[in-house]
């Protein structure tokens, strides 16, 4: 048995009792015969992608959720600038905490300006708002023409389908967690 037929099997066990659905309401639900969706759950057959879409659709889950392995039950990101993204000539960095998830659609990142360095960022996608959590320092923003003014410890929520800039004026660096959600496709 292939560790991915395990996973299958598993991640369709595990549905099923999350669902509380019998093999007989599954098969009933996805077409597929109760033998086979019993195989699948014991690792015994890997199946198809036809048939793992049958199942997906019958049981009103992504086909991902089935091919991929449960999430832990909590992860740690530090702020490692091993995944930097620099720009405005190294005055803004930025790392990705958490990159995007599907499933969740957000992205999360510790974004940190110096003195002086100001960011301009084109409209997202229709429907995408951000969070913008201040750890240290103070920050002025504009969104969509208006402006504020977030100190240490403030957060904003904001559009982020307009344009908008951020701007460190102030005589410190500013470091905040910058949560970005994209509407469901």
């Amino acid at each position: 048995m292939s560790i991915q037929t395990e996973m299958i099997g598993n991640r369709l066990k595990a549905i099923r009792a999350q669902k509380g659905l019998t093999l007989e309401d599954v098969a009933r639900m996805t077409g597929v015969s109760k033998p086979m969706l019993g195989q699948i759950e014991r690792g015994q057959s890997t199946p198809t992608i036809t048939t793992l879409s049958k199942i997906s659709t019958g049981l009103k889950v992504p086909l991902t959720s089935l091919l991929k392995e449960e999430a832990p039950e909590y992860t740690v990101a530090n702020v490692e600038f091993d995944n930097l993204i620099e720009e405005e000539n190294g005055m803004m960095r930025a790392c990705s905490m958490f990159p995007y998830d599907p499933i969740r659609n957000v992205e999360i990142f510790y974004l940190e300006l110096d003195a002086g360095c100001r960011h301009g960022s084109d409209k997202h996608m229709e429907g995408t708002e951000e969070y913008l959590l201040v750890l240290h320092g103070k920050l002025d923003m504009t969104v969509g023409g208006k402006k504020l003014t977030l100190h240490k410890q403030q957060a904003v929520r904001f559009r982020a389908d307009l344009p908008h800039a951020y701007n460190n004026p102030y005589g410190e660096s500013c470091g905040m967690y910058n949560l970005i959600f994209y509407p469901a496709r």
